[in-house]
């Protein structure tokens, strides 16, 4: 028998990675980039704001307090998206209504945003109809109701400093239309209710230092450089990074496509009863669904004990595929076409090796594509695959993490076995414990998922972790082991 360390080392030393490819980016996600992408333009592109808020001149609000207020004209609003060549500046006393990724107006060097500004009327409305400037800076008057209304359209009339008066109870109304009756810019106030959207002048009450809420220009990456490095499993947050910089397609290394099928005429899929010797098809679809972690599965369903047609199948697949998976045939004394068409067409090698389960292993090429034989039991076949193909494959399309996590578990339970002289890896259920029972630090925990056997799938779908028992007589009760996580 072969150790298990020979064999992988022996697959994965026969596996290279596949060939660069400009890949959308939109198809990229978890793809590995062959070389790196560099930005060519800072990003962000421009200072912009990080709220939706006011664009000021920090110097203004230096001395403000709830006691003393800082009162700011509002001179314009920039959307975010352009920066007009009309848009307003920020001088001193005057701030702009700006939104969130909007690009900052000449003149500001700060946001206050939009929760810390209070809306004012700073008493500059239009001057329609009607406004007859009562009680203004310069009038001196003191309006109090009068009742009668006079359409008149001067400013300087009733109440006026050069005329010294102090109307009370005259009996006028003045039907004013302009928001400059009653108090001037100094004097505005906040009309119950008025949206900040319509606000004339904000007010702040503290300080807003230079600097904040502005995100300047190349804060997150500056031109050339380097925004995602070669070798890079690409996440999401990747992907957006490409796309931030205006990168469409990267060089990456494909997904390998993988073909799947099962021989035997003892086989089929589907329900309908089974008559004597026939047996349900589940290896092929245990194959495609770990597949998808790591290749692109082809489905080249049952082919049946024809040795045309498995040759067919083979020659097919190893031409259009960048490897091939199937299962059976590959144990000692078995007589099966799939022996025969691999040793005529390709370079195999006949593996038995120190494990349990999945001690039987074929290997090779037909020409440059991988062949794996896979051990036909359900249990055997998907550890396997685990073991020997899924690292190969990963290894093909560039992942610097071919093999599942390894960690240190304790038994919850005893996890026996006989000496055999192989490695056994037992089918168990993990958990985690931040605390042991007796207040030691805690970790992975394991106990078993179920039946042992080699054709009792159902455990292996119980099981979300395979426990590495030495040979020997297992780990007992509270013992450490080692854990493969299959799923975290």
């Amino acid at each position: 028998m072969i150790p298990l360390a020979e064999a992988q080392d022996y697959v994965l030393n026969k596996i290279s990675r596949l060939q660069a490819a400009q890949i959308p980016v939109l198809e990229a996600s978890g793809l590995v980039t062959a070389e790196p992408a560099v930005s060519p333009e800072p990003v962000p592109a421009w200072d912009n704001s990080a709220m939706d808020g006011f664009a000021v001149l920090s110097s203004d609000t230096d001395d403000a307090s709830p006691e003393t207020p800082a009162t700011l004209e509002v001179v314009g609003t920039i959307a975010a998206g352009a920066l007009p060549p009309d848009a307003p500046k920020v001088a001193a006393g005057k701030a702009v209504r700006i939104m969130t990724g909007a690009p900052i107006p000449e003149g500001a060097d700060a946001v206050v945003q939009v929760e810390l500004a209070e809306p004012w009327d700073n008493g500059q409305g239009g001057n329609g109809e009607g406004n007859i400037g009562l009680g203004d800076k310069d009038q001196g008057g003191n309006k109090q109701d009068t009742g009668i209304t006079t359409g008149l359209t001067s400013g300087k009339s009733g109440g006026d400093k050069d005329q010294g008066g102090n109307k009370q109870d005259t009996g006028i109304t003045t039907g004013l239309t302009s928001g400059k009756s009653g108090g001037d810019k100094e004097q505005g106030g906040n009309r119950q209710g008025m949206p900040i959207s319509e606000a004339t002048a904000i007010r702040l009450s503290q300080p807003v230092p230079s600097g904040t809420h502005i995100r300047r220009a190349g804060e997150d990456l500056k031109a050339g450089q380097t925004a995602v490095p070669a070798n890079t499993a690409l996440s999401p947050a990747n992907l957006g990074v490409l796309a931030s910089i205006g990168v469409q397609e990267v060089s990456a290394f494909p997904r390998p496509r993988v073909a799947v099928f099962s021989t035997g005429d003892e086989l089929v899929s589907g329900g309908g009863p089974l008559a004597v010797g026939q047996i349900r098809d589940s290896n092929r679809h245990s194959l495609l669904a770990l597949l998808q972690d790591c290749a692109d599965p082809v489905d080249g369903g049952v082919v049946p004990d024809d040795e045309t047609a498995i040759e067919e199948a083979f020659s097919r697949y190893a031409a259009e595929c960048d490897a091939v998976v199937t299962t059976g045939g590959v144990s000692m004394g078995d007589f099966d076409y799939v022996k025969v068409v691999l040793d005529r067409l390709g370079d195999m090698r006949w593996m038995q090796i120190a494990i349990r389960p999945a001690k039987p292993l074929a290997f090779g090429t037909i020409g440059s594509t991988p062949i794996f034989g896979l051990p036909g039991n359900p249990v055997s076949c998907m550890v396997s695959f685990e073991l020997f193909a899924r690292p190969a494959l990963r290894k093909m399309a560039g992942q610097a993490e071919m093999h599942r996590r390894r960690v240190k578990a304790t038994a919850a339970e005893p996890l026996t076995r006989r000496p055999d002289g192989k490695t056994h890896f037992a089918r168990v259920r993990w958990h985690w414990e931040d605390r042991g029972t007796g207040g030691e630090s805690g970790g992975y925990i394991v106990s078993s998922a179920g039946g042992q056997g080699s054709h009792q799938l159902s455990a292996m779908a119980d099981a979300n972790g395979l426990a590495v028992l030495p040979d020997g007589d297992g780990i007992p009760e509270g013992g450490k082991v080692e854990l493969i996580l299959l799923r975290e």
